[in-house]
C-alpha cells in the first residue's frame, strides 16, 4: 500500500466534503452506502481515491450544540482502507491515528467553540489491488463529547477511482498532419477517449492488459492550434490526462522580411 505523499500528492485527489448535521445518539445514520436523502441531518462525507494512492476527506465546520474541551471527532476507515494521517495544523486540536490504521480522531484541546470553524482532514489510503468503481463499505464518522457520549454520527463513502491516463503522443508543439495518431497508457481495461479543445471526440481505444492504448482520428482535424486530452473510464469512474497543445497542418509561411529590390534606373 502506498503511504507516501500524504499531503501534497493526496491533495491532488478528489477531497470529500462533510455536510454538517447533528443527531442524538441512536438516531438513524447513513453508513458505508448511498448518500443520505436531501435534508437528512446526518454526518456525511465522500472521497474518490485511485488504487494504491492516498486521498483526503475534509470534514467542514460543524454547527449544533456546543462541545468543549475533550470532545472528539473520529473516523473509522472502511474495509480494505486505512487512515494514514491527520494533517490538521490549526491550534486547539490534537490528531491521532490508531496503530492498526482502522481509526483516527481529532480531540479539542483548547479551541474556542471547537468544530465551528475550519476543516478537519483525514488521509485515507486505498490498496493497490482495489477495483476501480467499487465503494468500500464501513466508513463511519462519530462526534462525541468529553465523556465519550455520541452527539452525532453518520457515514462516509470511499469510492475507488482511476489513475489519470497518460497521453504521450502526438508530441506537443510539433506541426502535425490532419489525422495525428494518439497513444499512451491507462488502467488496464479502461475505455480511453481523446477529445479536442471543444470537447469533440477525436478517437477511442481500450487499454490493453499492459495499459497501452492507441487510436487515430477517423476525420481530419481542423487546421491550426488545438488541444488534446485523454479521458479514461471504467466501472462508472473516470480520470483525465493533462492537455497537450498541438498544431495541425503546416505553419503559415512567414512574410518576406526583406524590402523589394529597387528597379534599375
Amino acid at each position: 500500500m502506498n503511504r507516501s505523499s500524504k499531503t501534497a500528492a493526496a491533495v491532488l485527489t478528489a477531497a470529500g466534503i462533510l455536510a454538517a448535521g447533528w443527531l442524538p445518539a441512536g438516531s438513524a445514520t447513513a453508513v458505508g452506502g448511498a448518500a443520505p436523502p436531501p435534508g437528512e441531518r446526518v454526518l456525511w462525507g465522500s472521497v474518490t481515491i485511485p488504487p494504491g494512492r492516498d486521498g483526503i476527506m475534509e470534514v467542514s465546520e460543524l454547527s449544533g450544540p456546543a462541545l468543549g474541551f475533550g470532545s472528539s471527532l473520529t473516523l473509522t476507515a472502511p474495509a480494505g482502507a486505512e487512515v494514514t494521517g491527520v494533517p490538521l495544523t490549526a491550534a486547539g486540536y490534537r490528531g491521532e491515528v490508531a496503530a492498526d490504521g482502522r481509526t483516527a480522531a481529532y480531540t479539542a484541546t483548547s479551541a474556542e467553540s471547537p468544530w465551528r470553524t475550519g476543516t478537519f482532514p483525514f488521509v485515507l489510503a486505498v490498496p493497490a489491488d482495489a477495483e476501480p468503481g467499487t465503494r468500500l463499505d464501513g466508513c463511519v464518522l462519530r462526534l462525541a463529547d468529553a465523556e465519550g457520549a455520541a452527539r452525532a454520527s453518520g457515514g462516509c463513502q470511499v469510492t475507488v477511482g482511476l489513475p489519470s491516463p497518460a497521453l504521450s503522443r502526438p508530441e506537443a508543439g510539433v506541426p502535425l498532419g490532419h489525422r495525428p495518431a494518439a497513444s499512451g497508457t491507462a488502467y488496464p481495461g479502461a475505455q480511453v477517449t481523446v477529445s479536442d479543445q471543444d470537447g469533440n471526440e477525436v478517437c477511442t481505444d481500450t487499454a490493453g492488459s499492459d495499459g497501452v492504448w492507441s487510436c487515430a482520428p477517423g476525420r481530419d482535424l481542423p487546421a491550426g492550434a488545438n488541444r488534446l486530452q485523454a479521458t479514461a473510464t471504467l466501472n462508472g469512474v473516470s480520470a483525465s490526462s493533462e492537455q497537450i497543445q498541438i498544431t495541425v497542418g503546416s505553419p503559415a509561411p512567414e512574410a518576406a522580411s526583406e524590402a523589394p529590390a529597387m528597379p534599375p534606373r
